[in-house]
């Protein structure tokens, strides 16, 4: 196991800048998520760990060694992508056996280290099956197995889980955490999908645009982001960012003329121009004209069993309220929301949206 240091790395295309000074302190054994739409250079900076891609400027360190001139077969790393680049022609065994064999392994020795890590993912019954007799799953699993026999310091994943279906996602997700619990090493993965992020990672670095907008655990982040691209990024529906100006009344005065009361102590004190941010799941549904609420119009209601999506408008503005009760609201029916005691954020109306409260 080793620690990984990214020392204020650029990396330039020519004269295009795709990285701008990132810098992150991974922890040895710790299990590190790097998240962020398409285009912000995660998969680019999991390649430069990797040695797939060179560093323009600062430094990888691998451990205590800087690794920026070190071919990926001298760096110690494991690598999982989302094409499984299984051997078709190879079984199970030979595909996880494959590495082990290019290094001169024993054919005896080589064997127990692929029941080992066969049975720690569960394929001891499939390994003298070719790769078209399996799941997508099970592919997966054969791509870590080949990985996790070579006992890698550092295991790197790009987006491993994109090709498979919604529920199988969700099953892989868990067996990629257990094997992190199991293994304890260092693990940097790479998706865009946040809820793998906040499901899986002890850490989070969210990406845009080649910056690191802000690192912290899932829990810090969903509950104090950085920024209005962050608290808009992290949690599912999306937080709410409505356009505004906090006034010495105890309201928001919405851009779009309707004003929302904020309970004494809960804003900032900021002149100016401001945004104020409501996840859906702190929104309440009261009756329309209750204190406190704001009187909104049901567009979509959308019933997901343990949970009530519902769309609605206030004016102009759309505004998403998330309920744990079944509700039997029509398109056309007002009620009321009402943010939860310190649920809401506020953000200036910079570009940068930085946090105020």
């Amino acid at each position: 196991m080793a620690s990984v240091k990214i020392d204020d790395v650029r990396k330039f295309f020519g004269a295009l800048e795709v990285l701008h000074g990132v810098s992150i302190d991974i922890e040895d054994g710790e299990f590190v998520v790097l998240v962020g739409p398409s285009g912000c250079g995660k998969s680019t900076l999991l390649r430069m760990i990797a040695g797939l891609e060179t560093v323009s400027e600062g430094d990888v360190l691998i451990g205590d060694t800087v690794v920026n001139d070190m071919e990926p077969k001298e760096r110690d790393i494991a690598m999982v992508f989302q094409n499984y680049a299984l051997y078709p022609h190879m079984t199970v065994e030979e595909n996880m056996g494959f590495s082990l064999r290019l290094r001169g392994v024993p054919p005896a020795e080589r064997k127990l280290m692929v029941r080992q890590s066969a049975e720690i993912l569960s394929l001891t019954d499939y390994l003298d099956r070719l790769p078209k007799q399996l799941s997508g799953g099970q592919r997966q699993r054969v791509a870590m197995g080949r990985a996790i026999v070579r006992e890698p310091k550092v295991f790197l994943f790009d987006e491993p889980l994109s090709n498979l279906d919604a529920k199988l996602r969700v099953q892989m997700r868990t067996e990629i955490r257990e094997l992190h619990h199991r293994l304890k090493t260092t693990m940097i993965y790479v998706t865009h999908d946040q809820v793998e992020a906040m499901t899986m990672a002890d850490k989070i670095v969210v990406m845009r645009d080649g910056y690191v907008e802000q690192i912290g655990g899932p829990l810090e982040l969903y509950d104090r982001p950085a920024n209005r691209f962050v608290a808009s990024f992290i949690g599912s529906p999306a937080m709410n960012l409505i356009e505004g100006r906090l006034n010495d009344g105890g309201q928001f005065l919405a851009k779009d003329g309707w004003t929302l009361p904020i309970r004494s102590g809960e804003a900032p004190r900021f002149d100016g121009p401001s945004v104020i941010g409501l996840r859906p799941e702190h929104l309440e549904v009261v009756e329309a004209g209750t204190t406190g609420s704001l009187s909104v119009e049901v567009g979509v209601v959308e019933p997901m069993g343990s949970e009530t999506i519902l769309f609605t408008r206030a004016g102009p503005t759309s505004i998403i309220a998330a309920s744990r009760q079944r509700h039997s609201f029509r398109s056309g029916d007002r009620i009321g929301l009402r943010p939860v005691d310190n649920a809401a954020h506020f953000f200036d109306a910079s570009p940068q949206g930085q946090r105020l409260n």
